[in-house]
């Protein structure tokens, strides 16, 4: 099994300017269930087969899409997410950085109104391997397993996998929770789909500074989770007040330091690992490898 994708989800593109044309042709390479593409102008013609349409409401009444992955450029973005969410789609991927936190902020507002979840934005997307992957992220590095994978930093989920790949743990769901201060699901919606998972037999979540998202996780790991749950923290070295990657990653005050975020977690009965490659180690102890 996996969460939010699977080989049936029926994903449309919104925004088929260079990237999502590009990450568009990858995501049906790969296997992926596009039945849309929109982007206005470009309305009756076609990408590898895939209809194009000018508007997402008229892309989910022909093809009756329920999944969303986004590379509108950012001014446009507000308007994208919510006309895909008008249309009935009830999970919008939104790769796009750079979108205002005010637009933002009000997306999510109007989003939990009609029960659409965002993942992003400023996000890789989702991937489950041997299924769909819905965004950015390198598939060949993924392989099928029982590890569910929860990031905050994108390129760092990529080392991540391709550790554990390596090793013989394959991913059950990986996920870019992306890196902005205000995103839409978080740690806690993904810990209880992935506890709810069949398939999944455990966790790794990765963080960094800034935030205290990491400490909201420890806790709900520690009340609602039975599945064993490995940490990593990047940004160790990072110095206060200055922005690290993306914009959530900035330490302001104690309780966004790295340092505070692995005191948290190990306090709340979750290992944490000084590498990435001490993730494996971890999780071969916890999965009896």
């Amino acid at each position: 099994m996996s969460i939010l994708i699977n080989r049936h989800s029926r994903v449309m593109v919104q925004g088929l300017g260079r990237d999502g044309y590009f990450h568009a042709k990858e995501m049906i390479a790969y296997g992926t269930n596009i039945v849309a593409g929109v982007h206005p102008g470009k309305g009756g013609t076609y990408l590898e087969g895939v209809p194009i349409f000018n508007t997402a409401q008229e892309a989910v009444e022909e093809t009756d899409a329920e999944c969303s992955v986004l590379f509108v450029p950012a001014p446009f973005a507000e308007d994208a997410i919510l006309a895909a969410a008008n249309a009935g789609i009830n999970l919008v991927v939104a790769v796009t950085e750079g979108i205002p936190v005010l637009d933002v902020s009000g997306v999510l507002m109007e989003l939990n109104e009609l029960g659409t979840r965002l993942v992003g934005p400023n996000s890789p997307g989702l991937i489950s391997p041997g299924e769909s992957k819905v965004g950015i992220m390198p598939g060949g590095i993924f392989k099928r397993g029982p590890v569910g994978v929860i990031s905050r930093s994108g390129t760092l989920t990529y080392e991540v996998v391709n550790q554990l790949t390596a090793a013989g743990f394959g991913q059950s769901t990986a996920i870019g929770m992306g890196g902005d201060p205000v995103i839409g699901m978080k740690y806690n919606d993904y810990l209880a789909l992935l506890e709810n998972d069949e398939d999944t037999e455990a966790v790794v979540i990765v963080g960094e500074i800034g935030g205290s998202d990491e400490q909201d996780a420890a806790a709900f790991v520690k009340e609602h989770i039975t599945k064993p749950v490995v940490g990593y923290i990047v940004g160790r070295s990072a110095p206060p007040g200055k922005r690290m990657g993306h914009a959530g990653a900035i330490v302001e005050g104690a309780s966004g330091t790295a340092a505070a975020k692995v005191e948290v977690l190990r306090d709340h009965g979750i290992p944490v690992a000084d590498t990435v490659e001490h993730i494996v180690k971890l999780i071969s102890e916890k999965l009896g490898g």
